[in-house]
């Protein structure tokens, strides 16, 4: 496959909390034994008022490139690790400011005693810097841009009973991580031209659209407040707290790419990003079942796992 496909985030604000660690690669066997690399998340929030807060996950961030030059991302992480000021810690005042360049990703693991892999998005690594300004409150402190392959869109109506207060559409499609690895995930469209333009695509599994699009990183809770009636006197008052953590596509290039181009992305490609990511899963299970042979009281939850292509047909 010839074109790297697009997997961009920026996501710039004042840091929320942090929970970063330096460490020492411990494995005597790594050409990097002995080495300093930093660990951990970050939190930022892009809005002024604090409420929406996006965390980035650093993997592994070594102390030097390749080349042994001195690594800038890992001298800023240390610099917020060691000094760094949070809106919960310090107020959002003298929160330090932040701008973030890391790539959706998936968090895949096996619960215990669980035969299919669960997968949580997630924002990692990336550049990170400190900065005097941030850019006006907006879209551009929030934004992601994706090359993706779209296998369906899924219409949902305004259901107040379950505190869904206008229609939106899943997009149902895989994005790509660096290396082109796949990457099932499902945005979100809430502009009603935008749902209408998406839903005549005509994506299917075994017919799918390859475009760009773009939007906003959504994440934020949101408070509802519901009354339970009384069997006397007034009723009482339940705040019930959702938490909504969503990409939400706000535009997209009105000419999809050619999927079928040998030079653009075939379905062979697709075929064989999939078998490498069944690999990928695969050793996953196996290292999680190893964990807890030799843990057993550690039990890891989550939500919301991929499912499997079939030749010809991709269920993202």
């Amino acid at each position: 496959m010839a074109r790297q496909n697009v997997n961009t985030e920026n996501i710039e604000g004042r840091l929320y909390q942090k929970n970063l660690e330096v460490k020492t690669v411990k494995n005597q066997s790594s050409p990097n034994f002995g080495k300093s690399f930093i660990q951990g998340t970050i939190d930022v929030a892009t809005d002024e008022a604090c409420m929406n807060v996006i965390q980035i996950h650093y993997s592994y961030v070594a102390e030097f490139n390749k080349s042994g030059t001195e690594n800038r991302t890992y001298k800023d992480l240390k610099r917020i690790l060691e000094s760094g000021k949070t809106v919960v810690d310090d107020g959002a005042s003298a929160a330090t400011k932040v701008r973030c360049t890391p790539s959706a990703a998936l968090n895949d693991f096996f619960p215990k005693d669980a035969t299919e892999v669960v997968s949580t998005p997630r924002h990692e690594g990336g550049f990170v810097s400190i900065v005097n300004e941030l850019k006006p409150e907006g879209i551009d402190r929030n934004k992601f841009t994706f090359d993706a392959l779209v296998t369906n869109v899924v219409h949902v109506d305004a259901d107040l009973e379950k505190n869904i207060n206008e229609d939106y559409a899943q997009i149902r499609c895989a994005i790509f991580a660096y290396g082109n690895k796949i990457l099932p995930y499902t945005l979100v469209i809430r502009n009603p031209e935008g749902m209408k333009w998406f839903e005549n695509l005509g994506a299917t599994p075994s017919t799918p659209v390859y475009l760009n699009l773009w939007g906003q990183i959504i994440n934020r809770s949101i408070n509802t407040t519901v009354e339970v009636a009384s069997a006397f006197g007034g009723p009482a008052v339940d705040t019930v707290v959702r938490r909504v953590r969503e990409w939400e596509v706000t535009g997209a290039k009105p000419t999809p790419y050619d999927f079928g181009d040998p030079s653009v992305l075939t379905a062979e490609d697709v075929q064989n990003m999939l078998a490498e990511r069944n690999i990928y899963l695969e050793e996953q299970k196996k290292r999680s079942q190893e964990y807890y042979n030799n843990n057993t009281s550690a039990v890891p939850t989550a939500n919301a796992a991929p499912t499997t292509a079939v030749p010809g047909s991709f269920n993202f």
